[in-house]
């Protein structure tokens, strides 16, 4: 590497040799010192005529060469470098670094402050446009405008309602099991062990078969919504919806959003009678009771009103958490660190709003009666 003073105080570096890893590469210190000196350059320009051969090695030391360029204020010319390392470099610079997060960041606390409050500020203006758009598509859906492919719809039914039985029944079974077994160690003191078959029966149908379903898709489905649709969002491809004048919203949401809003009804009814079975185990099997005693006391504890106050809940879930994992994958970065921070990010958020979901209808019922 050479170095040669041009007119109007230009730096021209010569490159030379082979520039690839098994070779090493020299270091940027004589750089350093140039630019750093007493009078140092407004301009730096390359010459690689003489290089015979490269790897990685060379994009990389360059980079860091023009880093430390930017950091002088010092223009660089790259048009005298190959053209492969152009667009690798070009490349590099497209694809931002990890920011650091705000709270890492220095500064005093009320600069902290203040950046907090600029972010929530923008995540909540985010967040109310985007249930704006799905609001439109609704209405766009319901005087039959909205656009969107029927398979796409069947596929999706497909993955939030078949092939999500298994893991809806092991859960669901395993939850009313262990409701029982615990009501069963206090009923038996007092004799009353016919009445686990209340217990589990009221406990499934108005609140753990809608809320356990609930867990078990948002971690399943709304992390693989968020993960689709991040995705896609990191590749482009939402933006190139937007370019051919396809409605993302309408294109991707709206198949999402109602397929889980219709399948988690009734995986939420699978899961009560599975839930219902789990406890008729332990009552039959630990308590000595009766299989039709057990069943018909589940039958009088039970009415319409409760599976109606548990599907209820289930179609609340379901937007819920097809909303969060479609709102988070739509708002991912374009990395895959951001991919996977969007994703965990759903799950979170879906599980947070399923819990304050459930207070606010327990309340409105017990308002109502």
């Amino acid at each position: 590497m050479a170095f040669s003073r041009l007119p109007n105080d230009e730096l021209l570096i010569r490159l030379s040799g082979c520039w690839t890893l098994a070779e090493g590469v020299p270091s940027t210190e004589n750089v350093r010192s140039e630019c750093g000196g007493a009078s140092p350059p407004q301009r730096v320009s390359f010459d690689t005529r003489a290089v015979a051969g490269w790897d990685s090695a060379l994009p990389t030391y360059l980079r860091g060469l023009l880093d430390l360029l930017a950091s002088h204020g010092i223009e660089a010319d790259r048009s005298g470098l190959p053209e492969g390392v152009q667009r690798l470099l070009d490349l590099a610079a497209a694809v931002p670094e990890t920011e650091v997060e705000a709270h890492f960041a220095g500064g005093s606390w009320p600069t902290r402050l203040g950046r907090a409050a600029i972010r929530r500020a923008q995540s909540a203006t985010a967040n109310i446009r985007f249930l704006g758009e799905v609001w439109i598509a609704c209405i766009r859906l319901a005087t039959g405008r909205a656009h969107f492919r029927a398979s796409d719809f069947a596929l999706t039914i497909q993955q939030c309602g078949a092939d999500a039985v298994g893991i809806v029944t092991l859960v669901s079974f395993l939850v009313g099991l262990i409701l029982a077994f615990i009501g069963a160690i206090q009923l038996k003191q007092f004799g009353a062990q016919i009445f686990v078959a209340d217990l589990v029966g009221l406990g499934m149908a108005r609140e753990m078969g809608a809320m356990m379903t609930a867990i078990i898709m948002a971690g399943r489905t709304g992390a693989s919504f968020a993960a689709q649709l991040g995705t896609m969002t990191a590749n482009e491809e939402i933006d190139a919806l937007e370019t051919m004048g396809i409605s993302p919203t309408e294109f991707l949401v709206l198949p999402r959003l109602l397929a889980l809003t219709l399948m988690l009804p009734l995986l939420c009814l699978y899961s009560n009678l599975l839930g219902i079975a789990g406890g008729a185990v332990v009552g039959v099997g630990m308590l000595d009771l009766g299989v039709v005693s057990y069943f018909d006391q589940t039958r009088n504890a039970l009415s319409l009103a409760d599976f109606g106050a548990g599907l209820i809940k289930a179609v609340v879930y379901g937007s819920l958490v097809a909303l969060s994992g479609c709102l988070r994958g739509m708002q991912c970065g374009r990395s895959a660190a951001a991919v996977g921070k969007a994703t965990t990010s759903a799950v979170v958020t879906s599980i947070v709003l399923i819990v304050i979901a459930s207070g606010i209808i327990n309340v409105i019922d017990h308002i109502l009666g």
